[in-house]
């Protein structure tokens, strides 16, 4: 829809995905009169207990006789549900902008959070008075009070002693069983990306289906950025119907305002695009549902940023006494940031002195060109320019008592996965008309992981050690050798390379300057010098501008902040 359409009445109850009830009375409830029966009567409970012995992948929004309401949403959100009040009422639907009409105005916070996460985590939507459920909550609303607060928070167990093989063949049942639940009787068929968690999936479908599984790739011809060589490999040692498609830099101009305006807010995650085509060849091959990998690394510690930051963890271990009379005092000199061995120390111990997640924001984008640089008074001066580390600090100190390891998990299951990857996913693999799984995040698996040593998933330096172990032997050796790469966007060599896609990069902020967003000389001075010199580094800020204003192209074509 768009800002201009009427907001849809959304009274009724709804409920989505699939939701697995422990109850066995719930469960016969469900098939018998559906999952709306089923959750009125495990209201009977309480709302919070109700919600977290529900497993699955869910959205609920339940209207009671009495005049309550209750949602709630699967830990992850891999279904989605906003809500707002009007007039006393709660009114819900699963998209933001399907409760918005020409008079919601859009939030110019939204539009800052935005810009520091590449996406708008909830519970903030783009409009303002709009909000998203963040994952693992539920909400209740009676006599005109709302309650948010979650239903579940991961609670991780370290294990006294620990059975390598009794835990691998658990570990392999557990695969198969979550791969096999998330097909759909049709042909078995997933993405494949060549990485770790794609290939295990691939392989997995094959055994759990008995059938040929059909496999899709995308590619992209610029060096650096292509690796089907590994998706072939993956494909042949699986024996997978393997289908590839090279995504080209007329792709995206054709592609990028359709990908932008499927979204119900702005989203910013460039791999959105490859995934977008990628489960276009599928459904144009007859697939009706497709089969994802994302999250084995947020569940078993895959990502380069978990080794990196146990690296600076050790800095914790040097004596106080030792780090302020004498390491910091040689490291963090101006004489020793004139040497390059002096000053990768004092870089080191820079980012080591601050804690986690603060030391994330010394990475961040926006954080690192500046916000007064990148945005204009008039809008700087509408937000709070540290809510978003407000916002992550209460999420890191979301787990108790667990490993610093496990605790940066639980973080990327709220920022990577449920705000980021799985709406990147599911956007593209819904525009492109086709359903999708993720086994890698069935409750089953989750609760391995929760129960899984910290050593076990980071051994040493070793990233998600025990599950390429456990794997060894069914993965090629050279997939679990390999560094990951997913399907990474060459955009910002191709805006360089490209006149048409250079001129839509072009034309979108220079729209976006005129909105009164970012700053004119900002724009000018991206798209000139720095996109050239940087192509790589400053692509993602131009990628992540240019989807901000093709999303209000479409849903919000007279926005424009005041003076």
């Amino acid at each position: 829809m768009t800002a201009t359409d009427p907001m849809p009445a959304h009274d009724a109850s709804l409920a989505l995905g699939s939701p697995r009830f422990a109850d066995a009375h719930l469960t016969s409830l469900a098939l018998t009169r559906g999952p709306l029966a089923a959750w009125q009567a495990a209201l009977a409970k309480g709302a919070k207990l109700a919600a977290s012995e529900v497993t699955g992948d869910f959205a609920v929004g339940l209207r009671e006789p009495g005049g309550r309401t209750f949602l709630a949403v699967d830990r992850f959100a891999v279904k989605s549900l906003c809500y707002r009040l009007v007039d006393g009422q709660l009114r819900f639907a699963e998209r933001a902008d399907a409760l918005a009409d020409s008079a919601t105005p859009i939030d110019p916070q939204a539009i800052f959070d935005y810009l520091y996460f590449h996406v708008i985590p909830s519970p903030r939507t783009i409009y303002q008075g709009i909000y998203r459920l963040p994952p693992g909550h539920y909400a209740l609303f009676e006599d005109g009070q709302m309650t948010v607060a979650p239903y579940w928070t991961p609670s991780f167990t370290e294990p006294h002693s620990a059975s390598f093989d009794e835990l691998k063949a658990e570990f392999r049942a557990l695969l198969r069983a979550a791969v096999a639940s998330q097909l759909d009787g049709g042909k078995p068929a997933c993405f494949l990306s060549g990485g770790t968690d794609s290939s295990t999936v691939a392989g997995m479908a094959a055994l759990a289906s008995g059938k040929t599984a059909a496999s899709y790739s995308i590619g992209f011809d610029a060096q650096g950025y292509d690796e089907m060589e590994f998706a072939r490999l993956a494909a042949r040692h699986f024996k997978t119907e393997h289908h590839e498609y090279y995504v080209t830099p007329a792709d995206l101009v054709r592609s990028i305002p359709a990908v932008a305006g499927q979204y119900d807010q702005p989203f910013g995650n460039s791999s959105a695009l490859p995934a977008y085509y990628c489960a276009k060849m599928a459904r144009e091959d007859g697939v009706s549902k497709l089969l994802a990998g994302d999250g084995g690394d947020e569940l078993f510690g895959g990502n380069s940023r978990y080794a990196k930051q146990r690296v600076f963890g050790w800095y914790d271990y040097v004596p106080g006494f030792l780090q302020k009379g004498l390491v910091e005092p040689l490291l963090t000199t101006r004489a020793a940031a004139a040497l390059a061995l002096t000053r990768k120390g004092g870089s080191y111990v820079e980012q080591a002195r601050v804690p986690m997640p603060d030391r994330l924001q010394m990475y961040n984008l926006i954080m690192r060109l500046g916000p007064s640089e990148v945005l204009t008074p008039q809008l700087l001066a509408q937000v709070n320019v540290g809510a978003p580390l407000q916002l992550q600090r209460a999420v890191w100190q979301s787990p108790q008592h667990c490993s610093k390891l496990n605790q940066e998990l639980a973080f990327d299951w709220r920022f990577t996965l449920a705000e980021s990857d799985l709406p990147k996913v599911l956007g593209a693999t819904g525009l492109a008309g086709v359903a999708v799984g993720f086994p890698m995040l069935d409750d089953r698996l989750l609760d391995f992981s929760l129960k899984l040593p910290t050593a076990y998933k980071l051994k040493g330096l070793q990233l998600r050690w025990f599950f390429k172990e456990a794997l060894r032997g069914f993965l090629p050796d050279a997939i679990i050798t390999k560094k990951k790469q997913g399907f990474g966007l060459p955009f910002g060599v191709w805006a360089n390379q490209t006149p048409a896609l250079k001129s839509l990069a072009s034309e979108s902020l220079h729209s976006l300057a005129a909105r009164g967003v970012v700053r004119a000389d900002f724009v000018q001075t991206l798209l000139t010098q720095r996109l050239p010199e940087h192509p790589g580094y400053f692509g993602e800020m131009v990628w992540i501008l240019m989807m901000l204003e093709q999303w209000l192209a479409k849903h919000a074509p007279g926005f424009k902040l005041g003076t």
